[in-house]
């Protein structure tokens, strides 16, 4: 009898340990197998938000099939006590376990709502944006200039959120004046800034920062990049260049950027100047006598006058030979990388085509009847603009 209880009771052992082992190989399949969503959500966790309640939330919105396994595989895993506050993308198929490694990740949250305060040419506008799970694109809620306007209440009702992502954005051609005063206007940065820094040592380029993030920081950041852009596409420069120096480059390289805004001229606009450096030729472009009128400290807003073509600025290349003593703008990678790499032609000159590009000529007599062109193109449009490199 003994025996048969024995045997019986050693049996259920087995059994129970094939279902133990069975139960375990199938909660390791649910928490490491493709998750339950068909369609992306964005998924908080709130501060100080317990594993239970994040467990039973990501159940509720469909993320997770069973929350007492998210919880297991969490302790399991010694990321129980991992969670991270901020807001998750969460896309179609994705298992507990990689949901698990994006709440216990940190940094920046990888859903919800960024600013990304862009300073261009023109103006320094706030853009308040909320990424849309479904597309994984972010949508504009509102933009402001907080030069010119009050920050509106869709701002001020989030401004404040932990969970906010903060981004400083340079467009080429801006100049380091409104770089500094942009920066100025920013609420979410701190500190002060005494000096402005060397024109065209700034890098245009897209900078994650915090809330509070300190503003001469971020300058130093962006000076930091530049030269290290600049640095990296010296070494890389073509033979015979008309300049010695990176510096010398990177005065080439802002006027390139403030001549052209199609990304496909920019060579061929840098071997016009070459060109013209090499042949003894002044470089003639107004982008230059614009920051002798202004010292790059805000927009001109107007065609130039014959007076300021005519007048004596260190800037002014229809006056002075060579390049100027600093320069216009802060080049981006690509107007650097056109300075170093131009385009070899035989072209002098170029002009406004009507198109947004340029017309390009090899002698005065050609570039003449592409100044004609483009004078008969501003009369159809009742617009006045400037004529190009000429001689």
């Amino acid at each position: 009898m003994w025996r048969s209880i024995a045997s019986n009771a050693l049996t259920l052992f087995v059994v129970l340990l094939v279902a133990m082992a069975g139960l375990l190989a199938w909660g390791r399949e649910e928490f490491a197998g493709p998750g339950p969503l068909d369609q992306s959500i964005c998924f908080r966790v709130e501060r100080g938000a317990s594993l239970s309640a994040v467990s039973r939330a990501l159940e509720e919105q469909g993320a997770v099939s069973d929350a007492r396994i998210f919880r297991i595989g969490a302790d399991y895993s010694g990321k129980a006590d991992g969670l991270k506050f901020g807001s998750y993308l969460v896309t179609p198929g994705q298992s507990m376990a990689q949901i698990l490694d994006s709440l216990t990740a940190g940094g920046q949250s990888t859903c919800g709502r960024e600013v990304n305060y862009r300073i261009s040419v023109a103006s320094a506008e706030m853009v308040l944006r909320e990424l849309d799970p479904a597309t994984n694109r972010y949508v504009e809620v509102v933009a402001f200039d907080p030069a010119t306007a009050a920050a509106p209440a869709e701002y001020l009702d989030v401004a404040e959120a932990d969970d906010i992502r903060w981004r400083v954005t340079l467009a080429e051609g801006v100049t380091s004046w409104q770089v500094v005063e942009a920066l100025k206007r920013a609420e979410f940065l701190t500190g002060e800034l005494a000096e402005v820094p060397p024109e065209g040592t700034l890098a245009p380029d897209s900078y994650e920062v915090e809330r509070g993030a300190d503003r001469a920081g971020l300058l130093a950041l962006m000076a930091e990049r530049q030269a290290a852009t600049l640095a990296e596409l010296w070494a890389t420069r073509a033979d015979g260049l008309p300049y010695e120096t990176p510096e010398e480059a990177l005065i080439m390289a802002s006027i390139v950027e403030k001549e052209t805004g199609v990304a496909e001229e920019r060579r061929q606009v840098a071997g016009v100047f070459v060109n013209r450096l090499r042949m003894g030729m002044r470089l003639q472009t107004d982008p230059t006598v614009i920051y002798g009128v202004t010292r790059g400290e805000g927009v001109l807003g107007r065609g130039l006058r014959q007076s300021e073509l005519r007048r004596e600025t260190p800037w002014n290349t229809y006056v002075i030979d060579g390049l100027p003593p600093t320069p216009i703008a802060n080049p981006g990678r690509l107007s650097i990388e056109a300075a170093l790499n131009p385009d070899t032609t035989d072209y002098l000159y170029f002009v406004a085509d009507g198109t947004g590009g340029h017309a390009f000529a090899r002698t005065l007599e050609e570039h003449n009847e592409n100044v004609a062109r483009w004078r008969a193109i501003e009369r159809e449009r009742g617009e006045e603009a400037a004529t190009g490199v000429q001689d």
